[in-house]
């Protein structure tokens, strides 16, 4: 080995060693142990060449990227799907035939079904390619940076140059840029709800841990991706890139597998058994024309393969996929109306499935807001009016407006005082308020601004000094002087039971009196009681200061005035209550899986109607005990989780999936975007969602409202039903022209059909007839009843089952009903007017083959039309909601005014083999064919009867 190779494997090894060395749980390491592992100076950091090499070799601090899909791919992707085979076919077997025939014209029939398939892929990539610039327009992330001590001075570098070992300078409102180990702190409050779940920042101090810890629970570790809310610290980096905690998300987001759709996998389903049906009708009707007709000519054999290929092709639904990512685009942009953005289409119709709604609580069923909503002082309780930061409502004593005067007052204390100690800021702009600093300390803000006067009276004080929060002592206080007044006051807030050991004194109203010994457990109890009702409490006290008290010490937090406490929460969103109410209704369960305390998530899940008062949460650490079986028990009667981490999440949402649940997975945080990429269906915060949570998300709210959820169910379901009712209606009229040809062949003799004709094969309807019943039936009416608005209430049925087949027996039944009183009808129509046959003719010697082919062409018409009143419900009768889709009648009408056309107009009259009919014979065919609506009428009667 030369020299050069031995300098620079010296060098890569300088680089890497320290790194390696690394092979220790930060949390629980002394913070001089890490900085001599990574070989960094605790008070300079590293020099700017050492951290050059670093980066060299671990490279960024940034996440591993996904690669974009190719255009080829996402084209090939539309194709990948059972229908479009069987269309795919049938354009190959068509193109057979018109081959065979002799290429005369062109293969029109081939020709429109490559139009569809073609036309199904460029709408299925125009709906991926606008969800893709919905979510690039909700993206927020900026290229963050970070301040970092190199060569001993303090250097912004951006957080994509951070290495191991580097001594990171956090300071308020700072985005943290990598895992790192704390050396030193004051006041820091880490903001930690994107990672964690946990609603209020986490105080951090660098302590040594005694043991492991969960994620929540490392104080001296501050994590990428989390913001600095209060304080400054210094930390040494020990994880950038994908070896953070960030990064084991991502990890875990790569090998977490994406399940197909609900629709995905019933179309599938529906493509297997078109497949096996379509070739079946096609060889019992060729066996069935040849046994019974006494086919012996070629020309004939080519006339019977060519109606083989005619019924397969009128058998397979080819306008289905155009259809269904018609109807789903509308869907998706009803939805996005409605502030939800759907990334693919087929997931469109998943949340009306699903069974179960997974819950972040921060963020999501709450407004990550923190407020105050009761103080508690010595002359009684207050409650406060109003959520979140816009400081909009009163303080009442009860269920009346505060008046009590000494109650007022020490009210207006409390509020103010707690104001004043601490270094939060709210402010408005362009309407809406917004707050700088620490959310608890923001709360005695928006508290004391609805309290007339408070806001004024604060700013007669001016601040002097202050002794910051610490884990320690569990308290801040600041000094200040009052505008025109030479007297100093000390204004304290902290843990109430630290609080109350330093009073000497409680205010009652104006007065202040000494703090007794009997005064004491009563007031500890009080504050006991609001903590069990999950509030986050803080205690409030003050005290005249002497002169020389600058700057304060710790001395002086002595001898103070007590004057309250209050309780403090993140409140719900006024919206969610009345939302879960409507997924209960609907059969929808709803599940809370927070990262927050146990106590403070069952209560919010009690005030939210989701589990009823006094329920417990299941925590991370007792899931940590269950196995796969356990934890599927577990899930099937528990509906709040709490203290979770990323990897519970993922376990959760698999055991109800395992337990035949289809899940929707809603969360805003990194943590969340593992379980949200397993569920069925994944909705992420548009507002407050990640960059991570939204990328694996299929669904983004734009408004973060938990009530677009459960708009979005009942928009799917909507959407579910009109899949089913064209399913319905394209399934039963195609099987009403199969059965036609089929009974028609059978019954020729008997309904005077060959008696009518010299042809050795000899048809109820021409093969152009049944190709023009697809083109006017199958496309207008279908795609009209995909926008047809809410006809059953939607909500007040369970949600479809995972085994549930989109096409069930009761379905199928009706299909194979509505298509036999279809083929009954026409046959009957024809039959009435040929002699000869099972009906006496209406007008003898009058009419001929052609006139009866007419008619039952024309018949056939019209039995679909009236099917498409049928199929908009399986059991509500026709005429409920009748005229509310203008579209469908549209269609009908459309629909009606071509059929005459091909009826009485002689251009076409050649083309299609049909003639002119009198007043006598188009109100037989109308009336022929509404027997198809009366007959299922009947059918949905005795179905509701049963019912």
């Amino acid at each position: 080995m030369d020299a050069s190779a031995q300098s620079e494997k010296s060098a890569q090894s300088e680089i890497s060693d320290p790194i390696d060395r690394l092979a220790v749980d930060p949390a629980v390491t002394d913070a001089a142990e890490i900085a001599r592992r990574l070989e960094t100076d605790a008070a300079r950091g590293l020099t700017g060449a050492e951290a050059a090499r670093r980066l060299t070799a671990e490279g960024p601090n940034e996440l591993r990227s996904v690669r974009p899909v190719p255009f080829w791919r996402r084209i090939l992707a539309q194709f990948n799907d059972p229908l479009i085979y069987l269309l795919l076919v049938a354009t190959a077997v068509s193109l057979g035939a018109w081959l065979i025939e002799g290429a005369p014209g062109l293969p029109v029939d081939a020709i429109v079904i490559a139009v569809i398939v073609v036309l199904n892929a460029v709408l299925g990539l125009v709906q991926e390619a606008r969800a893709d610039n919905a979510v690039a327009a909700l993206s927020t992330m900026t290229a963050a940076s970070s301040t970092v001590m190199r060569d001993g001075l303090l250097t912004t570098v951006p957080s994509t140059e951070l290495v191991r070992g580097d001594l990171l300078v956090l300071g308020e409102g700072d985005s943290v840029g990598a895992d790192a180990r704390l050396t030193e702190a004051s006041s820091l409050r880490i903001a930690e709800a994107s990672l964690t779940g946990e609603s209020e920042a986490v105080t951090k101090n660098p302590r040594t841990l005694p043991a492991a810890a969960a994620l929540g629970d490392r104080l001296n570790m501050v994590f990428k991706g989390t913001a600095v809310s209060q304080g400054v610290g210094r930390c040494i980096v020990t994880g950038t890139g994908m070896n953070t905690e960030v990064g084991a998300i991502a990890t875990m987001l790569d090998r977490t597998e994406a399940h197909p759709t609900p629709l995905q996998t019933e179309i599938g389903h529906i493509g297997k058994l078109l497949s096996v049906v379509v070739i079946a009708i096609a060889t019992v009707v060729m066996l069935t024309i040849v046994l019974v007709q006494g086919v012996s000519t070629p020309a004939d054999f080519v006339t019977v393969f060519l109606l083989g290929v005619s019924l397969a092709v009128a058998a397979v639904p080819e306008g289905l996929p155009a259809i269904l990512s018609v109807i789903l685009s509308i869907g998706v942009q009803r939805m996005a109306r409605q502030n939800a953005v759907v990334k693919n289409l087929k997931s469109v119709e998943t949340l009306g499935s699903a069974s179960v709604i997974c819950c972040d609580k921060t963020g999501t069923l709450t407004r990550n807001e923190m407020t105050i909503q009761q103080l508690l002082t010595a002359s009684g309780r207050v409650d406060v009016t109003g959520v979140g930061y816009r400081p909009e409502g009163e303080l009442r004593q009860g269920a009346e407006p505060l008046t009590d005067p000494a109650l007022r007052f020490e009210a207006q204390l409390v509020l103010g005082v707690g104001s004043l100690a601490g270094n939060a800021q709210l402010t408005e702009q362009d309407g809406e308020w917004e707050i700088q600093g620490d959310p608890t300390e923001a709360a005695f803000l928006v508290a004391a601004a609805k309290l007339e006067g408070t806001t004024g009276h604060m700013a007669r004080f001016e601040r002097r000094g202050e002794m910051p929060f610490t884990s320690e002592r569990k308290m801040m206080s600041t000094l200040h002087q009052e505008t025109g007044d030479d007297s100093l006051r000390i204004f304290s807030k902290g843990a109430p039971d630290v609080l109350l050991e330093r009073c000497a004194y409680v205010q009652v109203g104006e007065t202040v009196v000494p703090l007794t010994a009997e005064q004491r457990p009563r007031m500890l109890a009080d504050i006991q009681a609001l903590s069990a009702q999950a509030f986050r409490t803080l205690g409030v006290a003050y005290r005249v200061a002497d002169e020389n008290t600058a700057p304060l010490d710790e001395a002086d937090e002595q001898g103070l005035i007590y004057a309250g406490v209050v309780g403090i929460i993140d409140p719900p969103r006024a919206e969610v209550t009345s939302a879960v109410q409507e997924a209960h209704r609907a059969g929808v369960r709803v599940i809370m899986i927070t990262g927050d305390h146990p106590a403070t998530a069952a209560r919010i899940a009690s005030d939210l109607g989701i589990v009823e008062p006094g329920a417990t949460a299941l925590a991370g650490a007792d899931l940590d005990h269950l196995d796969e079986p356990g934890l599927r028990e577990a899930v099937r009667d528990t509906s709040v989780f709490a203290r979770v981490s990323p990897r519970h999440k993922l376990r959760i949402v698999d055991a109800l999936q395992a337990n035949g649940d289809i899940v929707a997975m809603t969360g805003d945080g990194v943590n969340d975007a593992p379980a949200l990429k397993s569920a069925d269906i994944g909705v992420a915060m548009g507002i407050t969602g990640t960059e991570v949570t939204k990328e694996a998300a299929k669904m983004i709210l734009v408004d973060d409202n938990f009530a677009t959820i459960v708009a979005a169910v009942r928009a799917g379901r909507v959407i579910l039903d009109n899949i089913k009712k064209f399913l319905r209606y394209l399934l039963s009229s195609n099987m009403g022209e199969v059965l036609t040809v089929f009974l028609g062949v059978l019954l020729a003799g008997a309904l005077g059909l060959t008696g009518s004709s010299s042809e050795t094969v000899v048809l109820p309807l021409l093969i152009t007839q049944i190709l023009w019943i697809n083109l006017i039936t199958d496309s207008g009416p279908a795609l009209a009843m995909g926008v047809d608005p809410e006809i059953d209430d939607v909500m007040a049925r369970p949600p479809r089952g995972i085994n549930d087949r989109m096409i069930d027996l009761r379905m199928w039944v009706g299909i194979m009903s509505t298509g036999l009183v279809m083929a009954v009808v026409t046959l009957a129509t024809i039959d009435l007017f040929l002699p000869g046959g099972l009906l006496p003719a209406l007008e003898p010697g009058t009419d001929g083959l052609t006139v009866a082919r007419t008619a039952g062409f024309t018949t056939l018409v019209f039995a679909q039309l009236f099917n498409t009143l049928n199929a908009r419900s399986e059991l509500t009768t026709a005429f409920h909601r009748l005229f509310v889709n203008p579209w469908l009648w549209g269609a009908i009408l459309l629909a009606i005014l071509l059929q005459v056309a091909v009826v009485e107009l002689p251009l076409l009259q050649t083309a299609f083999g049909t003639t002119s009919m009198d007043p006598l014979h188009w109100a037989v065919c109308v009336g022929m064919a509404s027997v198809v609506l009366w007959v299922e009428e009947l059918r949905k009667w005795i179905l509701r009867v049963r019912a």
